[in-house]
């Protein structure tokens, strides 16, 4: 027997998270009876559970990594007919959702899955997974700009977390700066918001690393699925207290 909202999320309905929305909702059933507290337990080979009338099967767990292109959208599907990530699936039957964001016009690497659990995992805020992105920055910082960003900084929601901060280019020419920047949180459009907080617009923006794993030779636009080995160091550094940065 587990909680509810841990087997649909292992079924591959949502997150946990939506998962536990959606039995607050009331779109939930179990052997007929609608379900809307949480803390109630099922076993999905025994009991009937359905979701908006429709019941949950078990899926085969797929885990992606995805370089994604600017100009598309981290979701499911898009009421604006942009382009989402699911159309640069091809062959892939399951339906999988992202593990955290990327915003329309940032790139790079994105995790897929349609296991709840792992995705929870490495994006519940506890976790504190380190991600890396590549900034491209109107004006050139001081150091004493990065050094804030550095100790943490603060924004309209709070304090971020501290983040390794270093210069990987500068072109004086052109009055940019390419900063490489790792952060332990996943709020929306930090990275961007952090840089606006010591007054550098980002223009361009990349995630070359989720943990310890890297884009390397993957295409743009393209994906591949994880080895066994890259699902357990990703599962290992989101279990750990203290994460070790691999630097490229």
């Amino acid at each position: 027997m587990e909680r509810l909202q841990k087997v649909l999320a292992a079924a591959g309905i949502a997150s946990r998270r939506k998962c536990e929305e959606m039995i607050l909702a009331g779109l939930v059933e179990v052997n007929g009876v609608k379900v809307t507290t949480l803390g109630v337990k099922a076993d999905p080979a025994v009991d009937a559970i359905t979701v908006n009338g429709k019941p949950i099967k078990s899926e085969q767990k797929i885990y992606l990594m995805m370089n994604k292109s600017k100009g598309v959208i981290t979701s499911a599907k898009d009421p604006q007919g942009r382009k989402v990530v699911s159309d640069f699936l091809p062959g892939i039957k399951e339906r999988v959702y992202p593990v955290g964001r990327l915003d329309y016009d940032t790139e790079g690497l994105l995790l897929l899955t349609n296991d709840g659990e792992f995705a929870n995992l490495l994006t519940h805020p506890s976790h504190h997974v380190p991600k890396t992105y590549r900034a491209t920055v109107k004006g050139i910082p001081h150091g004493t700009a990065l050094e804030q960003l550095q100790k943490g900084i603060k924004l309209e929601d709070g304090m971020t977390a501290p983040a390794e901060v270093e210069y990987h280019d500068v072109d004086t020419e052109a009055g940019e700066a390419t900063i490489t920047i790792t952060i332990f949180e996943g709020r929306n459009r930090q990275v961007r918001r952090m840089f606006e907080a010591i007054g550098h617009k980002v223009i361009k923006l990349k995630r070359i690393r989720f943990g310890e794993l890297g884009l390397e030779s993957l295409g743009r636009g393209k994906y591949r699925h994880l080895t066994p080995q890259e699902i357990k160091e990703l599962r290992d550094i989101a279990k750990s207290k203290t994460h070790k940065i691999h630097k490229k």
